[in-house]
């Protein structure tokens, strides 16, 4: 079937290219609630076109329309290179079309190994003993990998043992398999949003051939470093209309970007100045923390500061909130708090937590939070029982559990502010918000945390800064790992650099994500995740 741009009824053929992807009066409704309003937007070929806006701008409901879990309203419109896809939009009509889709988490198997990973679905049996072939299999997965370029990734590995870039390779490799160069759309959805700044890079050298081919790439992202440095165009939603429609992105800022979403200026989001820590009082010593990567590790966090830890993949940094906790067994060193001195070998996570030290992990959806309990569960959970000064257990009233969870509510400005809606109903930005609160509610000496703004909006990361800056404010030591340099130098007093499991550098002093960056890559400068080509940006 052709598209309506080849060709007019006079019969000319000079038209521009159908967009890969164009999206035409799209509203969606729930009951009396209209969560899109006739949304308009389209994707040219050969170009990475960045879809952002806040928590419950509706670009999660725009994008699962894309992929067919939902069906809009009557009169909504999709088309792919010009042929108008039937609403709701069938997997296997969709794919035919073209469309390909990376989601959030990847969508992977993490036992299953890359070669099953990626022909999941697509296994063909012989004609006659109706097994899988192996070997033809295996050659269909190494022709997909080859057109990716030439970085290879073993087949026969199990995918829970390939690095985080790897991971996404994967992912990337399944979805364009039944793309033809030239073809069709890939939709990334929040797919970057555990890649640090090494795997960033590779990530767009690789979608940068992709979309070389014409293919195109709609990437929906909280991240507005990846579009200001990565995407052609932008689309922006506010509360389920489009503000800005295929804007270029050439010359524009995260500020500029981050003012389009919300609707007002956006302060404080660039870097922070180092603060006065509490000089007065006792500082949290860790000394000599050994664990599989990280070697005598030896630090002090005075109460009111804010101490991050960073470096490239596998340099240890990110193993130390997990040793400091008791998450992952630590070979040796201690923790010394208000509460007396920890040893951090054998260490459990309930005796970190009686200690005073609170972990806000990576993962929200599989190590931090209950997706089926409600908000007032999920903040109260770790003191649901209480024990007296004798040792006798007393379960936490249920008044005093509902306070709890509304003056955190109030606190982070959870959205909507319903003490008992159920968490995987709402926003990542709200949940993030809420994990937070159920540590903070603790009211722990240390708080160490994991990635604490990853895959949030620029509203809700805002709040949580302020919220951990809050929290040394009042006295607690703080000590946050990331691999994103723009969160560091939001949060931070100094940067420690990890390098093959030891500190490298220290950061002092004004922080800015450019000298984070340098230092971490011992670069003379940041290197730019891509860069735009006349066609894409046109």
């Amino acid at each position: 079937m052709s598209g309506l741009h080849d060709q007019d009824p006079a019969g000319r053929t000079d038209l521009p290219p159908a967009p890969r992807l164009a999206v035409e009066g799209v509203t969606m409704t729930f009951g009396s609630a209209t969560v899109l309003r006739d949304v308009a937007m389209d994707v040219r070929p050969g170009e990475i076109h960045a879809l952002i806006g806040q928590n419950g701008s509706g670009k999660s409901t725009l994008a699962k329309i894309l992929t067919g879990l939902y069906c809009p309203d009557a009169g909504s419109r999709v088309t792919v290179d010009g042929v108008a896809l039937q609403l709701p939009i069938r997997p296997d009509e969709s794919r035919a079309a073209g469309v390909a889709v990376v989601h959030q988490n990847l969508g992977l198997v993490p036992d299953a190994t890359v070669l099953e990973n990626t022909r999941l679905g697509r296994f063909k049996g012989s004609r006659f003993l109706r097994r899988i072939d192996w070997k033809a299999e295996a050659a269909a997965t190494q022709a997909v990998f080859e057109r990716l370029g030439p970085r290879s990734v073993p087949l026969d590995t199990k995918v829970a043992d390939l690095h985080e870039d790897e991971k996404a390779v994967v992912a990337i490799a399944r979805a364009v398999q039944d793309l033809e160069d030239g073809r069709g759309v890939i939709i990334f959805d929040e797919s970057t949003r555990a890649l640090g700044r090494e795997s960033l890079e590779r990530f767009y050298a690789l979608l940068d051939r992709i979309v070389a081919t014409g293919t195109s790439a709609l990437l929906i992202t909280h991240r507005l470093e990846e579009v200001v440095e990565a995407a052609d165009r932008v689309t922006v939603l506010r509360d389920g209309e489009i503000v800005v429609a295929g804007k270029d992105v050439e010359g524009m800022t995260k500020s500029d970007l981050a003012h389009l979403m919300l609707g007002r200026e956006v302060e404080g989001l660039e870097h922070r100045t180092a603060a006065d820590a509490a000089t007065d009082a006792a500082p949290v010593v860790v000394d000599r923390l050994t664990g599989r990567t990280v070697r005598e590790l030896s630090l002090r966090i005075r109460p009111g500061e804010v101490v991050g830890l960073t470096g490239l993949g596998g340099s240890g940094h990110d193993d130390v909130p997990y040793l400091i906790s008791g998450v992952s067994k630590a070979k040796g060193g201690t923790v010394t708090l208000p509460a007396g001195q920890v040893a951090l070998k054998g260490l459990s996570p309930a005796s970190a937590i009686k200690s005073g030290i609170a972990l806000v992990p990576e993962g929200r959806e599989s190590a931090g939070l209950v997706g089926g309990m409600t908000v007032t569960e999920n903040i109260s959970f770790p003191q649901t029982c209480t024990a007296s000064a004798s040792g006798q257990v007393r379960p936490l009233r249920s008044g005093a559990e509902r306070q709890l969870a509304a003056d955190w509510i109030e606190r982070l400005d959870v959205r909507p502010p319903w003490p008992h809606a159920v968490l995987e109903n709402m926003s990542g930005g709200n949940q993030q918000k809420v994990l937070l609160a159920k540590w903070l509610a603790t009211d722990p000496a240390l708080l160490v945390l994991h990635e604490p703004t990853q895959a949030v909006d620029v509203g809700a990361r805002k709040t949580i800064v302020e919220a951990v800056r809050g929290a040394a404010r009042e006295g607690r030591a703080v000590l946050v790992a990331s691999s994103d340099e723009n969160e560091l130098a939001l949060l931070c007093d100094r940067v420690l650099v990890f390098s093959d499991g030891v500190v490298g550098r220290e950061l002092t002093g004004e922080l800015t994500p450019h000298d984070i960056v340098r230092t971490i890559y011992t670069d003379s400068s940041r290197t730019k995740l891509r860069e735009r080509s006349p066609q894409g940006a046109s």
